[in-house]
């Protein structure tokens, strides 16, 4: 990022290019922040914790056909959320006329760096699976060696034991690649909140504003419901999963804040801005992408449930293209 930043010259600290619309008011557009401000956090908590009560509504259970319906539906929320608003995002930022042709224009830095993201957040599921699975299967041997010399006439039980022990490291393994989802996930969904939460919280156009309340409201209950389900598979600890939903209900909100108080110095279009928001937004396009078809769709829809029950598949697939589709409409406003 500093030797991007060096191709932008100094004298480039404004864009000259910066056009203003009819639809500029600065009051107005302080009410309509504080409104954001609460009904994004409120969206964005109901989303995320209605999983997480599944147990008191037993057909929102994870082993239930409507919670993998609502789950697919969730996925597609976020998988259009990469497409069709980061990365976007990205390319307007880094394709401005505000920077200097050279490299920006030149190079297409947007998908370059998604791709990097996604082949960065491949590798973090690769490694941290590869790094449990050595350790337990040191684990396992040394638990099977112990056990073997326990048994006085043991094929039969020996047998049995390992399978034992196979089908325990299996759960665990599924169960740590459920942690490491929902985790990786968040992360990506905050880097994009703060981005968006910020561009709202700095802008004065009332027009703007009224548009994404509506639009982050959508994405962020339902973007919420995905990540709820996430974690709730991950059975996290009470404290953790308390941490998580607030993270990921305060981001937007605290992004909102955070432009309100630099919307003085910050600016949509300097380069600066243009750069580091376009970075992180293909960043966090890459990321989404990724999780959305790799590690929630592929892995239900690939997944012995769905490969057993063509019915809940066709369900799913349905509740996939609504919530891609709902999600594509959006970005028509925002």
């Amino acid at each position: 990022m500093v030797i991007f930043l060096c191709y932008t010259p100094l004298v480039l600290a404004q864009c000259e290019a910066e056009s203003k619309n009819g639809c500029h008011d600065k009051e107005e557009a302080m009410k309509l922040k504080i409104i954001a401000f609460v009904v994004i956090l409120l969206a964005s908590m109901i989303g995320v914790s209605l999983p997480l009560f599944s147990r008191r509504m037993p057909s929102l259970g994870p082993d239930r056909d409507l919670f993998t319906i609502v789950k697919a539906f969730a996925s597609g929320v976020i998988l259009a959320t990469g497409y069709m608003h980061v990365l976007p995002d990205s390319f307007d930022d880094l394709m401005s006329d505000c920077l200097p042709e050279n490299p920006w224009r030149k190079f297409p830095f947007t998908t370059f760096v998604a791709m990097l993201s996604a082949i960065v957040t491949l590798m973090v599921d690769s490694f941290a699976m590869s790094v449990y699975r050595k350790h337990h299967a040191k684990a396992l041997m040394a638990g099977e060696g112990t056990d073997v010399a326990r048994l006085e006439n043991g094929d039969v039980q020996t047998e049995n034991h390992g399978h034992e022990h196979h089908g325990v490291m299996n759960e665990k393994s599924q169960l740590l690649r459920h942690r490491v989802i929902a985790q990786v996930l968040e992360l990506g969904i905050i880097v994009h909140s703060v981005v968006i939460g910020l561009a709202m919280g700095a802008s004065e156009n009332p027009c703007t504003i009224r548009s994404l309340i509506a639009a982050l409201c959508f994405h962020q209950m339902f973007e919420g419901m995905g990540l709820g389900g996430c974690i709730l598979q991950a059975e996290f600890k009470f404290k953790l999963k308390a941490i998580m939903v607030l993270f990921f209900s305060a981001t937007t909100p605290l992004g909102i804040v955070l432009g309100i108080g630099l919307s003085k110095v910050y600016s949509e279009t300097s380069p600066t801005s243009l750069i580091v928001v376009g970075l992180l937004n293909a960043s966090s396009a890459g990321l989404l992408n990724y999780m959305a078809l790799v590690d929630l769709l592929a892995a239900d829809f690939l997944g012995p449930k769905l490969q057993t029950n063509m019915k809940l598949q066709i369900w799913s697939y349905v509740a996939v293209l609504l919530g891609a589709g709902f999600m594509s409409l959006m970005a028509k406003w925002a």
